[in-house]
Formats: structure tokens, sequence, C-alpha cells
């Protein structure tokens, strides 16, 4: 349920307000002080503020300013009676969603509440996700966002695996975003970049003087993030020596920047990711075995884009639309050859490598649809393999009956595989009837395949 706080030093119009509010599924509340509404709103999270314009310790424009400050996602709807079109102006202009006259119009204001909220969950999303973010239609990834909405709105540490490219850094920002510090900073750290003996200095900061080139204070990692989520990003490539300080700053709340003994107490919550079997590294003493159990409070593994494969063309027609947009092109899609491909194509690098195709083919394609002559080598030698595998397979054979019979019984058993025995849904893909697979099946003696 959606929470408003309504600022109005006029209580009539207060009740009006929120009585209509709480009869139309929203719980809402008031102020009749600017003031207190603004501690209100720095206490307690609003998903949208009715302030009226001229109030006895302030004015709507200030009130507009410091809850930008304070909560800059939170959509301000100003109330006035006065109607000044350069006011007006000046308050959209300042991030205002909407400026209405009084008297009030409750079914005016409940169709500008609807809208603001639903417009500030889009903006959200995208101020969150950036324009990259796509959740997807398979049933992997929804179970991922299943427990990212479990997890995000408490303190848990979180262990986020999945392969390069994945989209672990995505998952991180969803948590962050929907938890009880969105408003507060995202601080992303590529653990694999930061040079060994840096680690300490980027994480923790330093002090003037600590060491060789520390010609200023320096904030660390740590600090950026005060109140907020702190991701590290390939936690297995923190070097051995660094994971020692990692873990006191997570087991105490407490770090001290390097050459200062003074101890500076810290308000994070820290997610981490991985593409290494930590477990792995734990056997050949890479990792600390506290810190992995400190770092693992709940584990999200993050599904490949291969093991995604109703989210590939999505993602395919997504990145081609952006590409468009990037290099002013009109591509419309790929043709039935690329599909293919697609489909067979492991994908090793994911959603990242799937995008940098993409932009290379939209850049070189000339008509309408991307076809395989503009997609990197590596495709081309994925078609000849296929012909050079079944080339092997019948290698010998000269007679076109027993050949065929061959290739049909293995497209057979890949859709059986496929449809994980389900003969309804393999007959389907096969687009042949339940009878003719049941048959073949016999015929080919695929009975016992499982």
């Amino acid at each position: 349920m959606k929470r408003i706080l309504v600022i109005d030093d006029d209580t009539y119009i207060c009740n009006l307000l929120v009585n209509y509010l709480d009869q139309n599924g929203y719980k809402a509340e008031y102020t009749i002080s600017g003031i207190k509404g603004l501690k209100r709103i720095e206490k307690d999270d609003f998903d949208l503020v009715l302030c009226d314009f001229r109030l006895p310790d302030t004015d709507g424009l200030e009130i507009l300013q410091k809850i930008k400050t304070l909560k800059p996602n939170v959509p301000v709807i100003i109330m006035t009676a006065y109607a000044e079109v350069k006011m007006a102006v000046k308050l959209i202009k300042s991030g205002a969603f909407e400026y209405v006259l009084k008297p009030i119009q409750p079914e005016e204001i409940l169709q500008l509440i609807s809208r603001a909220t639903k417009n500030n969950l889009e903006k959200v999303t995208k101020n969150s996700f950036g324009d990259e973010f796509i959740v997807g239609k398979s049933k992997g990834i929804h179970e991922v966002m299943e427990h990212v909405k479990v997890v995000a709105p408490t303190d848990l540490t979180v262990l986020i695996e999945g392969e390069t490219g994945s989209g672990k850094e995505y998952v991180a920002k969803a948590i962050h975003f929907a938890s009880k510090r969105k408003n507060k900073p995202f601080v992303a750290v590529d653990c694999g970049a930061i040079p060994k003996d840096l680690a300490n200095s980027e994480l923790f900061g330093h002090i003037k003087g600590a060491f060789t080139g520390a010609i200023n204070d320096k904030i660390g990692f740590f600090e950026q993030a005060k109140g907020g989520t702190l991701f590290l990003d390939e936690i297995g490539n923190l070097p051995y020596e660094n994971q020692v300080k990692l873990l006191r700053a997570l087991q105490e709340r407490v770090i001290s920047r390097v050459g200062d003994n003074k101890d500076i107490k810290v308000d994070i919550r820290l997610l981490a990711a991985t593409n290494e079997d930590l477990i792995k590294q734990l056997e050949n003493n890479e990792f600390r075995e506290d810190l992995y159990h400190r770092i693992n409070g709940f584990k999200i593994k993050l599904p490949a884009l291969r093991e995604r494969e109703d989210d590939i063309f999505e993602f395919t027609e997504f990145f081609i639309n952006k590409a468009n947009q990037s290099f002013q092109k009109s591509v419309e899609g790929i043709d039935e050859e690329v599909k293919s491909l697609f489909l067979k194509y492991k994908w090793y690098g994911n959603i990242r490598e799937l995008q940098n195709i993409i932009n290379r083919a939209v850049l070189l394609t000339k008509g309408k649809l991307i076809k395989t002559d503009v997609l990197p080598e590596e495709f081309k030698q994925l078609s000849h393999k296929q012909v050079a595998d079944i080339a092997k397979k019948l290698d010998g054979m000269h007679d076109l009956k027993e050949a065929t019979e061959i290739t049909e019984k293995e497209m057979i058993a890949n859709a059986l595989i496929k449809a994980n025995y389900n003969k309804s849904k393999a007959a389907k893909m096969l687009n042949v009837d339940r009878k003719t697979l049941y048959n073949k099946i016999k015929l080919y003696e695929l009975e016992m395949v499982k």
C-alpha cells in the first residue's frame, strides 16, 4: 500500500484528503507544519508528498528543494490557492511533479497521484538499472528476481554467483534499489581491477603521508558507501592478505584508513559477486573460509544466457533497438538462419557478448535483417562444425534413405531431451502429430532414452 504525506496548515483540507485517499487504497497521513513534514520525510519512506505552497513556517518551494535533497525519487505535488505562472514554472523546474490550484478536486488529485507514482516507478527503475536492464521471461531469471524481492528488505549480505557478463551487477542494483537503503549510495567495486598493493587504500582510504604518493587524505569505498550498499564484484580476485582487513570491517563494522590508527564506524550493506568457484579457492587456500561464510549470508545463483533460451530473442530485440538509436540505423531483426545459430551458440560471454555481437551486426547490416555474413568468425566456425559433424556421421554411407533415417532419429532424440521427454511437447517442436511421433519413437527404439 502506497504511503502519502499531506503537508497543509488547513486541517479541513488535510482531513478531507486523508479520508479520501484512505478510501481509495492509499495509506495517508498529514502534518500542518513544513518543518515537521520534512522530519517525517527524513525518518520514514513515503511514495508521494502533497504539499501546500504557503505554510506558516516555510513555503512549498523550500520544502520541494529539501525533499529533492533528502529523497530525490519521491514525487511532490504542490497545492496553492494562488495562480502564479512564474512560480508554477519555477516549481516544475525544481522537480515538482505537478502544480494544482485550490479548491482541490479529489478525483483530480487521485489521478495525479496514480500517474505520479507510476511514472516514479518507471523513473526509479530506469535510474537504478540504466537503459540496459531487462529481466526476461525464463523460469530461471524469474526465480532470481523472486529471491531479490525476498532478501532486498533485509540487511543480509548476499553472494551473487554467475558467469562473466551474466548481469551480476544489475542483480546487485536490483537488491539495493528495492531495499531501505535505496536513497543512499550504491558503490560498485571491481576487485580484479584493484592493484594488490593499493587494495587496502582503495577499500578503506588513507591519510596524507601514509605511503609514497599519498599526497592527500583519501576516502575509501567503505566510507563512500556510507548508509548505502557496497558491491564487491569478483571478490574471488581480492588478494588473500587484503581479505583479513575486509573480514574485520564486516565483523566489527569499523575500518581504519591506511596510516591511521583511528577507528571509523561504517554502516554499509555488503553485496558480493563472483564468477569463480570459491569452494575450490577455499580448498587451495586462495580464499579465507571465515570470509566466505561471512559474505555468504544469502546466495543467489544467476543462470547463464545459454540456460535462458526463452530470453535470447528478447535481449536480441532490445539490443537491436538500442544499436539502431546509437548508429542511426533501422534494422528490424534477425533472419531465420541467425535465429538457429543463436539458439545453438554457447554464449560464454553471456548478455555482454550478445550485446557486443548485436552492436557489430547492426553497424555492418545494410538491409533490414541481420544475416550470417555480418556475424563474427566464431559463428561461421559453428556452422562449419555442424556440417562437419553430420559429414562424419554419414561417412561411408551411400544409401540416402539410411542417412535420412539417422538424421531423423537424431532430431527426435534431441527434441525429446529438450522437451524433458514430454512427447506432446516434442511433437509440437517437430511439427508432427503425436501418433506420428509415437510411431517414430518405436521405430527408432527411442522409448528408453531418458
